[in-house]
């Protein structure tokens, strides 16, 4: 808790219980369904709850905005996210049952009540987002493949609607067919050294290609 405190100072004693909680809801799930690697587990809050939470050092989510997390896996990163946003509605996908299962279980131990959650290839889900949440599931081209037609038009926010993507390494092959993605390194933000070769890109939505 002392790194995300150290990072958003300003969270509210909910948000502080909810994030003190993941630590033993995921490492009881984990035993059951293996949905966090067991290298990983013990360093959940680098390398899965601040690694998410990145997101929001380049966008604050306006209360009533609508997000979906394509291949959420165990939840990341919109568990995190719709902890620090309670008031924007996050839908969480994945089409593996077993980890929207314990996606489920987490939101409702932690009684989150602007998370829902859905086992589906995302192509299937007809819903329109303001943005598309995601932590590298695949390469930029196949994912907008996947998510052009879910994203709502009108834009509310300064940064347009569309895609925030976590991604790692060297992104300027990934991206070259896709010169309006803006690039935002995570260790601007984070000085640990999980951080140095992580971003958050930002793709709008009207996209033209190369």
């Amino acid at each position: 808790m002392k790194l995300l405190l150290n990072y958003f100072p300003n969270l509210t004693e909910t948000q502080i219980s909810q994030f003190e909680q993941l630590q033993e809801l995921y490492q009881d799930w984990n035993l059951k369904i293996n949905v966090v690697s067991r290298k990983d587990i013990d360093e959940l809050y680098l390398r899965h709850v601040l690694h998410s939470l990145g997101i929001a050092k380049v966008i604050e989510f306006l209360p009533n905005t609508k997000v979906m997390d394509v291949g959420t896996g165990g939840g990341f990163p919109g568990i995190p996210l719709a902890i620090l946003f309670p008031e924007t509605r996050f839908h969480l996908v994945d089409s593996i049952g077993k980890k929207i299962k314990v996606v489920k279980e987490v939101v409702e131990g932690l009684d989150l009540k602007n998370i829902k959650a859905t086992n589906a290839r995302v192509e299937s889900v007809n819903e329109k987002y303001d943005f598309i949440i995601s932590r590298a599931v695949a390469q930029m081209e196949t994912f907008v493949r996947w998510v052009k037609n879910s994203v709502e038009k009108k834009s509310k926010h300064e940064l347009k609607n569309g895609i925030l993507y976590l991604k790692g390494g060297d992104l300027t092959e990934e991206l070259f067919s896709f010169p309006k993605a803006t690039i935002y390194p995570l260790n601007v933000f984070f000085k640990e050294d999980f951080f140095e070769t992580k971003s958050v890109v930002h793709l709008p939505l009207k996209l033209k290609k190369r």
